[in-house]
């Protein structure tokens, strides 16, 4: 009877343990789809984006070349519907960072040149920021409090480092014209940054570049009426490069203020 009762009990045990696994099957099932879902945003962002760069070939559109045939036809929106070319403007220029399109500059050039030096350069900062942001929007969800857990120790050190200097750190990837602007809108999502932080180094950090391509949109018709294109290199030559670096350097001295006052109060 003893027997009976023990091979009784060890057949529900393994119906309890059969049936613990199979119920815990689709709660890993949702965990792994749920992975998947967060990502989505960020895989359709740049899916979205190379597919529309190439299946319509928008490096034909986005060029000097197409700005000087078409430059008397959009002056001539501007002029006939201003708000809605304003409005027009903003929004592909925020597509055009969303979905992170080659062709940034020749956008802020083609700012200036229709809008003036300063109006350009603050409806390209509008519409990059807006950009970003639904960028790093769908990058911070993508990551999620699960999979930063996964990451481990490393990514835990990164982003330590980053968030105590969170502002200054954006600055200088910002203002400094080497670093891909997709790039620099994903890395602060990844490293655990406030939008409210990510926002102020986005808007501060592009308006010195931004101003200088606005500027250089503002007298690129002369330059079409002699026959020549835009230098977007500009902004590398040695009068413009040493005051951006200027603003790199200054947005650092909080940082290295923070490492001698830390430094100095260790030897104690």
């Amino acid at each position: 009877m003893t027997q009976i009762d023990g091979n009784i009990k060890n057949d529900d045990a393994l119906q309890d343990s059969a049936a613990s696994e199979a119920a815990d099957r689709p709660d890993a099932a949702r965990r792994g789809g749920g992975t998947w879902l967060r990502w989505l945003p960020l895989v359709l962002l740049f899916g979205v984006g190379a597919t529309a760069w190439l299946a319509f070939d928008l490096g034909s559109y986005l060029s000097f070349d197409a700005l000087a045939e078409n430059r008397g036809w959009l002056l001539d929106q501007v002029e006939r519907y201003e708000l809605r070319t304003v409005l027009a403007f903003v929004f592909a220029y925020a597509l055009a960072t969303a979905f992170s399109i080659p062709g940034g500059a020749v956008l802020t050039v083609l700012g200036g040149f229709l809008f003036g030096t300063l109006f350009g350069t603050f409806y390209v900062v509008t519409g990059a920021t807006l950009g970003a942001v639904a960028v790093f929007l769908a990058a911070r969800t993508a990551l999620g409090d699960s999979l930063r857990k996964r990451v481990g120790g490393t990514l835990k050190r990164m982003e330590t480092g980053f968030r105590e200097n969170a502002l200054s750190y954006l600055l200088v990837l910002r203002l400094i014209p080497i670093f891909p602007f997709w790039l620099v809108n994903l890395v602060p999502a990844f490293l655990g940054v406030s939008l409210r932080t990510y926002l102020i180094g986005t808007i501060l950090g592009i308006v010195p570049g931004t101003f200088v391509y606005a500027s250089l949109g503002n007298g690129v018709g002369a330059l079409f009426d002699q026959g020549e294109t835009p230098d977007i290199g500009i902004i590398f030559s040695f009068d413009i490069l040493t005051p951006i670096l200027g603003l790199a350097v200054l947005a650092l001295l909080p940082v290295v203020y923070k490492t001698w006052k830390a430094r100095r109060a260790a030897a104690r």
